[in-house]
C-alpha cells in the first residue's frame, strides 16, 4: 500500500472534530467582552437555546459569543456528548454560559474548565448543569462530578458552583409545566427590570433548595398540566428556582453565579423568561447597571425549537451550519 493511501486511511480512522460557532459582537453594553457557552445536555436542547441567546447578546448586545457544543466523532451535534471542541476559548473568556448534563471531558478540555473556575470566572448555569458533570472517582477531576465526595468540594460542581446538586424534580416532568414568580421583595433587583411575573416554562420544576449565600429571585410552581393557563398543583408548593450567589475560585477572586433551574429550548419562547436570563447574563458579566425594563430581546434569525426529549436533537447538524444570524436554529436535519 502506497503511503498517500496510509494517510487517508489514517484520516479516515481519525474522529472529526467541528470548531465551535462564533458570533461577531454587534455595538452594545458588552462591547469588549467575550461570552462562551457550553452546550451539550441530553434532552432539554441545550443545542438551540445556547446559539439563540447567543445571537442576541452577540448582535443586540455588543458581546463577542463563542458556542461550544459537544459533537460526534463525524462533527455533528451530539446531545449530551463529551466532546467539546473549542472549549480553549474559555482561556480568554470574560463569562462562562452552561447548559450541560453528565459529561466526561478529555482531561485535556475539563483543564481548561478548570482553569477558568480557579481564576473565579463568572458563571451562569442553565436546568441540567446542576448535574454537568458525571466523572469516574479515578479521574483527576473527580471533585466535579455532580456525586462528588471530594473532601472540600463534595457535590461537585453543582453544588460548589451554581449552589444546588441534582436534586430531583419537583412535579412530572413532560405532564406539569412551571410558572415563574418573582419574589415580591426581589422585584427591584437588577435582573427583574422588565421581568413580569407568572412567566410561563414548559421544562417542569426541579427541587431547588436555597442556601444562606443565595439570593433567590424566583420560584417555580408546578401547575396540573402543560396548558400555560393550567391552574397551580395544589399538592405542589412552590420552589426556588433562580438566583444568584458567588464562589471563590483558587486564585482568591470570587466570581458572581446565576442559575436558573429553567432554560429548555421552548422555555425561551416565552419572552419574560428570556428576558430574565439576557437579564442575569448582563448582571453575571458585571453590566447590571445596563439593565433596563425594554432591553432587546427579539430572536435573531428563525428560531424553531423542537419539543424536548431524550433523542429528540436533530440529527446531521454541524457547528457550522449555525454559523451567522440568518441561518435557523435549528435547520432541518434527520
Amino acid at each position: 500500500m502506497k503511503f498517500h493511501q496510509l494517510l487517508v486511511l489514517a484520516g479516515l480512522a481519525t474522529p472529526v472534530f467541528a470548531s465551535p460557532i462564533v458570533y461577531p459582537a454587534g455595538s452594545g453594553a458588552g462591547q469588549g467582552k467575550h461570552i462562551v457557552f457550553v452546550a451539550s445536555d441530553h434532552e432539554y436542547r441545550s443545542e438551540e437555546t445556547c446559539p439563540a441567546l447567543a445571537r442576541i447578546l452577540a448582535q443586540s448586545h455588543g458581546f463577542k459569543c463563542t458556542v461550544v457544543f459537544g459533537v460526534d466523532a463525524n462533527g455533528h451535534i451530539e446531545a449530551g456528548a463529551s466532546n467539546l471542541p473549542g472549549i480553549e476559548a474559555l482561556k480568554e473568556a470574560d463569562l462562562l454560559v452552561i447548559f450541560a448534563r453528565f459529561l466526561n471531558p478529555k482531561a485535556e478540555e475539563m483543564a481548561h474548565l478548570t482553569d477558568y473556575l480557579a481564576r473565579g470566572g463568572p458563571v451562569v448555569g442553565l436546568r441540567t448543569s446542576s448535574h454537568a458533570f458525571k466523572i469516574p472517582a479515578n479521574a483527576p477531576s473527580a471533585k466535579y462530578s455532580f456525586d462528588s465526595t471530594v473532601a472540600g468540594y463534595e457535590k461537585g460542581f453543582g453544588h460548589q458552583i451554581l449552589g444546588n446538586t441534582w436534586v430531583g424534580h419537583h412535579g412530572v416532568n413532560h405532564r406539569q409545566g412551571t410558572r415563574i414568580q418573582l419574589i415580591p421583595v426581589q422585584k427591584i433587583h437588577p435582573i427583574l427590570r422588565g421581568v413580569t411575573d407568572n412567566a410561563f416554562c414548559q421544562a417542569g420544576g426541579y427541587v431547588g433548595i436555597a442556601a444562606a449565600d443565595f439570593t433567590v429571585l424566583a420560584n417555580s410552581q408546578p401547575l396540573v398540566s402543560m396548558d400555560p393557563k393550567a391552574d397551580p398543583d395544589s399538592k405542589k408548593a412552590a420552589m426556588p428556582c433562580t438566583w444568584t450567589r458567588e464562589y471563590t475560585g483558587e486564585s482568591g477572586k470570587k466570581g458572581r453565579v446565576f442559575h436558573s433551574t429553567q432554560g429548555a429550548s421552548e422555555d425561551i419562547l416565552d419572552a419574560s423568561y428570556r428576558r430574565l436570563l439576557v437579564n442575569g447574563i448582563l448582571w453575571a458579566a458585571g453590566l447590571e447597571e445596563k439593565i433596563t425594563p425594554d432591553l432587546a430581546i427579539a430572536f435573531i434569525g428563525p428560531y424553531q425549537p423542537r419539543t424536548f426529549n431524550f433523542g429528540g436533537c436533530v440529527k446531521g447538524v454541524k457547528p457550522a451550519d449555525l454559523a451567522g444570524f440568518e441561518s435557523p436554529i435549528m435547520p432541518k436535519g434527520q
